[in-house]
């Protein structure tokens, strides 16, 4: 039942209509010369605090096209305000999910229906430059991933425990391998009788799934390593908890992605649904917490050697083929786990070390990932970083920071205080800095320091940070004057089902008024500006950060590439959607042509 808005409802006036018209009479308009000079001083004061937002540079240099198609995009957006999400869609949807519907409600829900709209199909249009933060283990579709896995011999399910009720098939730690010998008429696996940890040839087990055989198989896989629309929007159960579903995730996949077989495909999907979706570079991080098995091999790896070998080969294939020749490329974050102790987190950095000296090219930098709430600090792990760094030094390599910091709640307590180490160690980039906005002199040193926050929105809410993109306070850093980029850090986990980051892009979008398509754009060359693409030492990095498309490396060459892409979108933005005689002649207004050429 439709309930009425207050604007409908019948108001117990008692005041006699000769007295309001009298009194109407003294009320003034907004043509009033003092009406006036206030609107005046309120629209200069707030353009007077838009001067210290992050993206006015970019907004002053659009070109009149570019101009054109922010406006354009900004009356499709009103339009889909009002005409997308109606009070008759909120009220359908609220009886049948019992939540309220808004632009920039909770992703889950909005998801369906924001691929629907014609911002959708600009914002997957948009060139997205670089995704600098994401995790290599959830950047494939898990419809894609799960087929590879199912058609690629030899391989075996198994677990710890029978997966026989429905409790175990919820939470039984189920896990992938290759075997030379199939296995055969084992004891199911899904029967009180399997024997623990025996493998069972996965394609018998498939077909003998007792929920539907291989699409309930697939179906209940899924709902294993994503997290669900009813999980996403349960925030009452807390931060930890879905933490917990979260990080079970990595442990199903890891024994999925790396055999060669499925790496190797993995990785040019990647490439592809990257490239596909605008993004032309991808920053990925890895944390080494899995064995990695060439084909045909039961014995695992003794290194990651190979794992890079093959992890190259795909980027350079990828590049070369007629289908991936504007790719600009790929490099990976070497990222440890902050949870582990001293002696493990050593062996990984000298791991990292080893593998920089073997493949230069491939490693970019160095991070600690895992629940800040739950691992170490950073301040207790700064032993093991200047160790890291010296051995650094005493090999000739260059790794970087890009740390995880501020992905919390938390207002003064350790976890929180993760970014001041961040900064203090030297980061180039901060990984979500969800809590950076309550720091003010934090905020200060990073834009001093040219440090980027690489934001998250859409893994934020999920992972019960924020209720919705309207509470997200990327926002606040914005109009602070915060370098900031979009990032989709877990796609095929959290929910968005493709790898790049559109539904980000249109979340951000949708949900912030103050952001509109020139803001999405100023988001979208910082990426590419602070793109890790080559090794540099830390005064090479900030020239080249400072000089942006004005100095001559890299760095400069593609964002110049970008800019010609930006462009290019914004005018296909005006023919598509543009009033076409109102758009040409605004377009020769601010170029100064004669209309009548």
């Amino acid at each position: 039942m439709s309930h009425p808005r207050v604007s409908e409802l019948g108001w117990p006036t008692t005041l006699p209509e000769e007295d309001w018209e009298e009194i109407r009479q003294g009320v003034p308009t907004t043509d009033d010369p003092f009406i006036r000079k206030y609107m005046e001083g309120q629209a200069a004061l707030i353009a007077q605090e838009k001067k210290q937002r992050s993206d006015y540079a970019f907004r002053n240099s659009l070109s009149p096209i570019a101009k054109e198609a922010c406006e354009i995009v900004n009356r499709i957006r009103e339009e889909e305000k009002k005409t997308i999400w109606t009070a008759e869609f909120e009220d359908a949807l609220a009886q049948e999910t019992g939540v309220n519907i808004y632009p920039g409600m909770m992703f889950g829900l909005a998801k369906n229906r924001m691929e629907t709209t014609k911002l959708w199909q600009i914002v997957r249009r948009m060139p997205k430059g670089a995704l600098l933060h994401a995790h290599f283990d959830a950047l494939v579709d898990q419809e894609f991933l799960f087929e590879t896995l199912l058609s690629t011999p030899g391989m075996h399910i198994y677990c710890s425990t029978p997966i026989s009720t429905p409790h175990e098939l919820e939470i039984a730690p189920v896990k992938f391998r290759y075997m030379n010998n199939e296995h055969v008429n084992e004891k199911s696996i899904w029967s009180s009788e399997y024997i623990p940890n025996t493998p069972v040839l996965l394609t018998e087990a498939v077909a003998n799934f007792p929920n539907g055989g291989k699409a309930g198989f697939l179906s209940w896989l899924s709902s294993r390593c994503t997290i669900t629309e009813t999980e996403s929007i349960e925030h009452h159960h807390g931060v930890d908890a879905v933490w917990r579903k979260f990080q079970s995730v990595f442990v199903i996949l890891s024994t999925i992605v790396f055999y060669e077989p499925i790496f190797k495909k993995f990785m040019i999907r990647m490439l592809q649904q990257l490239l596909a979706d605008g993004v032309k570079w991808v920053d990925v991080r890895l944390a080494f917490a899995f064995h990695y098995f060439k084909e045909g091999s039961e014995e695992a790896e003794s290194s990651y050697d190979r794992m890079f070998q093959i992890f190259g080969e795909s980027i350079e294939s990828f590049k070369a083929s007629e289908e991936g020749k504007d790719f600009w490329g790929c490099r990976m974050i070497w990222t440890g786990l902050r949870a582990l102790d001293t002696r493990k987190i050593i062996e990984d950095m000298d791991a990292c070390i080893a593998i920089k000296l073997a493949y230069p090219h491939l490693i970019s930098g160095y991070d600690l990932v895992g629940q800040e709430d739950a691992g170490r600090p950073l301040k207790d792990l700064i032993p093991e970083l200047f160790w890291f760094r010296k051995q650094c030094a005493t090999e000739g390599v260059e790794i970087p920071f890009f740390f995880h910091a501020g992905e919390c709640l938390g207002d003064g307590n350790d976890t929180d205080q993760n970014l001041f180490d961040a900064v203090l160690l030297g980061t180039r980039r901060i990984g979500h800095g969800y809590s950076l906005y309550k720091h003010p002199l934090l905020i200060e040193m990073v834009k001093e320091k040219k440090i980027l926050v690489e934001s998250c929105p859409i893994s934020n809410e999920i992972l019960r940070l924020c209720a919705s993109v309207l509470s997200h306070p990327l926002p606040a850093l914005l109009a602070r004057g915060v370098s900031c980029s979009l990032s989709n850090d877990d796609p095929s986990i959290l929910g968005q089902g493709v790898n790049g980051m559109s539904h980000d892009f249109w979340q951000a979008l949708q949900g912030w008024d103050n952001l509109g398509l020139a803001g999405l754009g100023s988001l979208a060359e910082n990426s590419v500006r602070w793109a890790a693409f080559e090794d540099q030492t830390s005064a090479a990095w900030l020239h080249d950060i400072k000089e942006a498309s004005l100095g001559s490396g890299v760095r400069a060459e593609r964002l110049k590439q970008w800019s010609i892409e930006w462009e290019q979108f914004c005018l296909w933005v005006v023919t598509e959607y543009g009033d076409d005689g109102e758009s040409i002649r605004k377009i020769r207004e601010e170029t100064s042509f004669d209309v009548q050429d």
